[in-house]
């Protein structure tokens, strides 16, 4: 079984950018209510769908290079990576249904 990934500022190239697979990224912090929110459902997607998606995480609190660098405002922000470019961006909490929906169209 598949679990979230934790990446880092020094991580997140190796992890997230040079990927063999699509890669969901949340950019979360330990005190967002709606992030822990979205943490079981991501550990969820992670499991179901391991041979096609990478599930990582980076906390912003402790790693807000990436975040700065790639335009995080609030969180939780989950951004799907394909061949290390993101294509989709999604902000704020959502139910389980809502974000396969935006993220089917890219698994193969």
């Amino acid at each position: 079984m598949s679990k979230p990934v934790p990446v880092t500022d020094g991580t997140f190239e190796a992890e997230v950018l040079e990927a063999d697979r699509l890669v969901l990224t949340d950019f979360w912090a330990e005190w967002c209510m709606p992030c822990l929110m979205v943490e079981p459902i991501l550990e969820e997607v992670a499991a179901e769908y391991a041979d096609q998606l990478k599930v990582a995480r980076i906390d912003v609190d402790s790693n807000s290079k990436m975040a700065t660098r790639l335009g995080i405002m609030s969180i939780p922000t989950l951004i799907l990576f394909k061949n290390g470019q993101p294509v989709e961006r999604l902000v704020g909490a959502m139910r389980k249904r809502s974000l396969l929906e935006r993220i089917k169209p890219y698994l193969t």
